[in-house]
């Protein structure tokens, strides 16, 4: 039985701060105030970027910033980013000083903001007022994937691991920094603990320098303009975000019930299953005696896993979790324009209810269960948020996408150094209605994947070709994206580690579309010593000049196949991103001549003739999960809740 909120140990209500939540803020002023919260966020993280050590934080950019108001609410909205709640539970803001920074990375004590050990937070209070009456305006806040915290394996997410304690050094909410001053012994212990101890102190010194910095920027904010003011402005931003996804968003879902599930393949311990994730949408309607919102109902949703595939979601309402699957919701605006203009901000947290399944579950593990890969269940509740969507407006939303993944190489350099070599590689992104997906993108914004001539500086391999993974996309009216093909040569013994998803269930396709290929990792491809390589593996052994191929994942596509315009299979073949076998077998397009030649086309009679001659499968699901489904599911090719 589902229930509306869970172990929570403090409340954290939504409220405003002003009695007219905003109403009365200068319009003008507001567009400044917002202007000025951009700014000083992406201040903030371009200090970051420039003075950080680590690849994860200084190349691959995979941190993030985030700005708060004093009532905890998230201000900005061009990225996900953790959680002020657990650091104002255990430090009154009324005690806070100027020059104060906070640290934690506690999964089970972050109130659902931190997903992993290898996040760490560091949140910075922001003062305003006269001289004498100085007080907590805000919060400014970064957090970010950090190379090493200790633990079992190099990179602190051992893939079988059966306990949190096997993960790295937690850290509860702590003052890291008293007024200015860096609390020195806990700094000592945080980086005796860790592999790369230089590269974390860097990188913790950069992020608490930086979020300071922004604390001055915007406590010169609330001077120019006065506190009353400005907090007038930050609840009309909010508001406006609720307003704006009233009126556009929940406006193009019908009032109803759907229910679909999706699931992670393997937890690094048991042998590959099905771990469900489920979602039961209801739309309520505008005269709902609780308010018109969307409610989330998780029951169904499959138990904790002996792995480190859970996710503590069930923190605060689950306040983290309606900020990180939002934004799949503005796939519902009415042009892409207009959807890249929707910030996701604390203004969608009133339009979303959460129920939880009781303790035990992936979403609502007991401690001390591990948590390192619980990307493999939020990344897939955005596919499951999707396709739930997906039923209730005819198909108008993407396929799934899988764009996060960690690879990465360990050993010791041409010196005897030990190094690690840890890179977040993206995916393709689903096809659309009215477009193909995306090739290689990333989950987190602004993210990348490490640039070649800089790991073959610091690291002893070579890469030998970064590319994109020919027909790894979706078949479909709309295409997936396409997801990387990248080849390293290693100069040294070395070992490989992964930790990945969708190696045997692929991204679904939606309405006729097909599944994408799923990711693959091979070492030594075409060589004496070929071999696949687990998606979760801790120390694949590789020998000197022996190289790993990285295949990662397409897109799901969207749509019969047989639908897609014949011209744009020719151009996909040109451009290398489908092969002429497979403009055949998927597209039903009869090619002629050769790219090779530069004179590829089609015979448009002889392809017309070849897809009138296809059997259409009657009565065929709405979603497509490709191959790997069934050897999971006793044989079955999809689930019951795959039919509207």
């Amino acid at each position: 039985m589902s229930n509306r909120s869970r172990r929570v140990p403090t409340q954290f209500p939504y409220g405003h701060l002003t009695d007219d939540a905003g109403a009365g803020a200068d319009p003008v002023l507001t567009e400044i105030v917002q202007g000025t919260l951009a700014s000083v966020e992406m201040e903030v993280e371009t200090a970051i970027a420039r003075t950080s050590r680590s690849p994860m934080i200084r190349d691959a950019h995979d941190f993030r910033a985030g700005i708060h108001d004093r009532l905890l609410r998230k201000l900005t909205g061009r990225s996900y980013s953790a959680l002020v709640h657990p650091v104002a539970r255990d430090f009154p803001i009324a005690e806070m000083r100027e020059g104060d920074v906070f640290f934690h990375n506690d999964v089970y004590r972050s109130e659902g903001g931190i997903g992993h050990l290898p996040d760490l937070c560091v949140t910075v209070p922001v003062f305003a007022g006269p001289a004498g009456e100085r007080a907590v305006v805000a919060f400014v806040q970064a957090f970010g994937h950090h190379d090493d915290i200790g633990g079992a394996v190099p990179g602190s997410m051992p893939s079988q691991a059966t306990s949190v304690f096997e993960e790295g050094l937690m850290v509860p909410p702590i003052r890291l920094w008293d007024q200015g001053r860096p609390n020195r012994s806990a700094l000592a212990i945080m980086t005796r603990n860790s592999r790369m101890p230089e590269s974390l102190a860097a990188d913790l010194d950069a992020e608490c320098s930086a979020c300071l910095m922004g604390a001055r920027r915007l406590g010169e904010m609330f001077d120019r303009y006065g506190v009353a003011a400005v907090e007038s402005c930050f609840d009309a931003i909010l508001s406006r975000t609720t307003e704006t996804y009233r009126r556009e968003i929940l406006a193009k879902i019908p009032v109803g019930t759907w229910t679909w599930e999706d699931y992670a393949e393997h937890d690094g311990v048991d042998e590959p299953r099905l771990h469900a994730q489920r979602i039961t949408l209801t739309r309520t309607a505008p005269d709902d005696p609780d308010g018109e919102r969307l409610v989330l109902d998780f029951d169904g949703t499959g138990p904790q896993a002996k792995g480190p595939i859970n996710h503590c979601g069930d923190y605060s309402d689950g306040v983290f979790l309606k900020k990180w699957l939002a934004p799949i919701l503005r796939n519902l605006a009415d042009t892409p324009e207009r959807m890249a203009e929707l910030d996701v901000n604390e203004g969608v947290v009133p339009l979303i209810e959460m129920r939880f399944p009781e303790p035990g579950t992936l979403l609502t593990p007991v401690f001390p269960a591990p948590t390192n890969a619980r990307t493999f269940v939020i990344l897939r509740l955005l596919g499951v948020l999707a396709g739930v969507v997906a039923k209730a407006v005819d198909g108008r939303m993407p396929a799934d996408q899988e764009t996060i993944r960690y690879t990465g190489v360990y050993g010791e350099d041409r010196e005897g150094r030990p190094y690690l070599m840890r890179e977040v590689l993206g995916g393709g992104s689903g096809g659309r209605y009215y477009a193909d997906g995306e090739d290689t993108i990333h989950v987190v914004p602004d993210s990348r994947n490490l640039p070649s001539e800089f790991t073959e500086s610091r690291f002893p391999f070579l890469v030998e070709s970064l590319s994109l993974a020919v027909d790894s996309g979706g078949a479909g009216e709309f295409r997936g994206g396409l997801g990387y093909e990248k080849h390293i040569r290693m100069l040294k013994d070395a070992h490989f580690m992964s930790i990945a998803d969708r190696s045997i269930l692929a991204c679904w396709g939606v309405r006729g579309g097909r599944a994408g290929a799923p990711f693959q990792v091979t070492v030594d491809p075409g060589g004496p010593h070929e071999r696949d390589v687990d998606a979760l593996a801790d120390a694949e052994p590789v020998k000197a000049g022996e190289v790993i191929r990285i295949r990662t994942t397409g897109g799901g596509g969207w749509g019969d196949p047989l639908r897609r315009e014949p011209e744009l299979v020719v151009r996909d073949v040109v451009w290398r991103k489908v092969s002429p076998e497979a403009a055949l077998r998927d597209y039903g397009v009869v090619l002629t001549g050769s790219v090779e030649g530069d004179d590829l086309a089609h015979d448009a009679t002889a392809t017309e003739a070849e897809r009138a001659g296809r059997t259409v499968e009657a009565d065929a699901p709405f979603f497509d999960r490709g191959p790997g489904y069934a050897r999971l599911a006793d044989g079955a090719a999809y689930a019951d809740v795959d039919r509207v």
